[in-house]
C-alpha cells in the first residue's frame, strides 16, 4: 500500500523528468578547490567581457541580430503593413515649408480577431460580338465541389484542431464572433470529407514505412465510440488503441484498433515487414517476432530503467548503481551524436565502449539474485528479473548501427495523441479515431522534416485532384518536400496566389 501511494503521488506532484546525472570520474564536488588547476579555456571564458548595460542609459544593450530597440524578430513570411504616421506639420496649410529629410522606423506585432474572411469572386459573363451565346468565366477550382469552404479554411480547421488542439466547438466559437454564421456540423462534415481526400496519401506512407529494415512500435489508448452492450450507462466509451509506426526514413503513421491484442500487429505487420522490430516490454510483441521469421525483436532501455527508478526509494545505493551503468551507454551514444559516427564505425563503437558496460551490467543484475535477501514482490527483484529476461532483445543495437537503443523518438513522435486527449476528450465513433489518425500520421511526419503542415495542407488538397493515384506516394510529406515545397500552390487569399491582383509592395524588413 505504501508503494501504491508513493506511485499516486508521483503522477499527481512528482517530476516527470526520468534524466539521471551521470556520475563523471575524478569530479567528487560541484566546486573545484583551490589547488586544482583551471583549465585554459575556462581563463578564455573569464576574460570575456559581458556588457549587460550601458551605463547612463539603463538600456540593456541587444545582440546584433536583434531587428531594432523592440527586439521583434520576424521571417520573410510574415506580411508586413506600413502605416504612414504623418505629423500635423506635414499635413497643414504650412506642410510645403518642411521638407523630410528621413524616416523613423519601429515595428510592433499585431493581431486581428478570429481572422476570417469571405472571398467574393466575380466572374465575367461575356459574348463575342455578333454571337448571342453568353460565356461565363469558370469559378475558381475548389477542393470540395458545391461546398462554401475555400481550401485555407480546410487546411486552418485541420491545423488548429489536430496541431494545437483546438477543439472545433472553441473554433465554432471564433467563426461566429468574427461575424461568419454557420452550423458546427458544417465544420465537422468539412473535417470529415478533407480527411477522406488524404487517405490514399496515409496509405502511401504506410507501404513505404513497412518496407523499413528498422520500424519502432508502439501503442497508445483513447476512448473512442459508445459502449453498445446492455445496461451501459448513457455516454459511456470504449477504449480503443493508436498503434503508431516510425520507419527508418522518419516517417510515422498512426494505426487504430479497439483492442490491444496481438492481433493488429499481425494485421498490420505479417504481410509486408521484415527486419529489426523496437518496442516496449510488451509481450505481445516478443511472441510476434518469435512466430515471425525474418524479424528481430529488439527492446528499449528506457521501459527497463523505469523499473530501477521505481525502486531507487527502497534500494538507493543499488539501484543509482544500476541508473549510472545504463546512463554510460547514453552518454556513449551521445559520443556518437557528436562525433558523426555511422555504418561500420558506429558498430565498432559501441562494440569497444557499450558492449563491456552491456555485459558488466547484465552480470551485475544475476549477482543480485544469487545473493539472496530479495524478496519476489520487491522493486528490485522485479527490475532485475525484467531485464535478464529481455537480455538478447536489449543487446540487439550492439551489433546492428541503424537500431536505436531505445524508443524516445517513436514516444516524441506520438505526444500529440495523449496531449490532444486532454482537449477533445474523446472520439464520438471509431471512424472518427481512424480520422485523426490519418491526419496526425501527416502533421506528425511535417514536424519530423521541418515542413509547415498549413503549407503542405493547402497544396496537397488543391493537388489531388490532378494529381495521379498511383503516384500518390509523392504526396507523402517526405517526397513532398523533394517534389513540391519549392513552388507549392497556394489559396486565394494567399497574397503570392498567381490569380490574385498585385498589391503595392510593402516596406522591405
Amino acid at each position: 500500500m505504501q508503494r501504491q501511494l508513493d506511485w499516486f503521488k508521483k503522477q499527481l506532484f512528482g517530476p516527470k523528468s526520468e534524466k539521471q546525472v551521470y556520475d563523471l570520474p575524478g569530479q567528487d564536488s560541484l566546486f573545484q578547490p583551490e589547488e586544482t588547476p583551471v583549465p585554459e579555456k575556462a581563463l578564455d571564458d573569464d576574460k570575456r567581457t559581458v556588457r549587460a548595460y550601458q551605463r547612463g542609459t539603463g538600456k540593456k544593450q541587444r545582440d546584433d541580430d536583434c531587428l531594432n530597440d523592440s527586439g521583434l524578430r520576424f521571417s520573410a513570411d510574415v506580411p508586413v503593413e506600413v502605416i504612414e504616421q504623418l505629423p500635423p506639420e506635414l499635413t497643414g496649410p504650412d506642410a510645403d515649408r518642411y521638407e523630410i529629410l528621413g524616416t523613423k522606423t519601429t515595428y510592433r506585432l499585431a493581431q486581428r480577431s478570429a481572422s476570417y474572411v469571405v472571398l467574393k469572386c466575380e466572374r465575367p459573363v461575356f459574348r463575342r460580338k455578333g454571337t448571342e451565346k453568353p460565356v461565363t468565366t469558370p469559378a475558381p477550382p475548389n477542393v470540395l465541389d458545391n461546398s462554401l469552404a475555400d481550401v485555407s479554411l480546410l487546411a486552418g480547421l485541420l491545423v488548429d484542431k489536430f496541431q494545437f488542439h483546438l477543439p472545433l466547438y472553441r473554433q465554432h466559437q471564433r467563426i461566429q464572433q468574427a461575424g461568419v454564421t454557420v452550423s458546427r456540423s458544417t465544420l465537422t462534415n468539412l473535417v470529415k470529407r478533407a480527411i477522406d481526400l488524404l487517405r490514399p496519401i496515409v496509405d502511401a506512407q504506410t507501404d513505404n514505412v513497412l518496407r523499413s529494415r528498422v520500424l519502432a512500435m508502439d501503442e497508445t489508448p483513447i476512448k473512442a465510440g459508445h459502449q453498445g452492450r446492455a445496461g451501459a450507462k448513457p455516454g459511456k466509451m470504449k477504449s480503443g488503441w493508436f498503434w503508431p509506426l516510425y520507419g527508418d526514413e522518419d516517417e510515422v503513421v498512426f494505426t487504430y484498433s479497439n483492442s490491444r491484442g496481438r492481433g493488429h500487429i499481425e494485421r498490420v505487420l505479417a504481410e509486408q515487414f521484415t527486419g529489426t522490430l523496437i518496442s516496449d516490454g510488451y509481450a505481445a510483441y516478443a511472441r510476434y517476432a518469435a512466430a515471425q521469421e525474418g524479424v528481430t525483436h529488439a527492446q528499449c532501455w528506457v521501459h527497463a530503467r523505469r523499473y530501477f527508478i521505481a525502486a531507487q526509494k527502497e534500494h538507493p545505493e543499488k539501484a543509482t548503481e544500476a541508473l549510472q551503468q545504463i546512463a554510460q551507454l547514453y552518454h556513449n551514444e551521445d559520443t556518437i551524436r557528436a562525433e558523426q559516427l555511422t555504418g561500420e564505425k558506429k558498430r565498432q563503437y559501441r562494440l569497444v565502449h557499450s558492449k563491456p558496460v552491456v555485459d558488466a551490467f547484465f552480470q551485475w543484475s544475476r549477482e543480485q539474485l544469487e545473493c539472496g535477501g530479495l524478496l519476489p514482490s520487491d522493486a528490485l527483484t522485479k527490475a532485475v528479473n525484467y531485464v535478464i529476461s529481455r537480455e538478447a532483445s536489449l543487446t540487439v543495437f550492439l551489433e546492428d548501427p541503424d537500431v536505436q537503443p531505445d524508443t524516445n523518438h517513436l514516444e516524441r513522435a506520438l505526444r500529440p495523441i495523449p496531449m490532444g486527449k486532454k482537449n477533445w476528450m474523446f472520439c464520438w465513433t471509431e471512424l472518427g479515431a481512424e480520422h485523426l489518425g490519418i491526419i496526425q500520421s501527416l502533421i506528425s511526419t511535417c514536424k519530423l522534416h521541418d515542413i509547415n503542415p498549413y503549407t503542405y495542407l493547402v497544396d496537397v488538397l488543391q493537388r489531388i485532384s490532378q494529381h495521379p493515384a498511383r503516384e500518390a506516394a509523392k504526396l507523402t510529406p517526405r517526397r513532398w518536400k523533394t517534389h513540391y515545397a519549392d513552388q507549392p500552390l497556394r489559396s486565394l487569399i494567399d497574397p503570392r496566389h498567381p490569380h490574385r491582383q498585385p498589391e503595392p509592395v510593402a516596406d522591405a524588413h
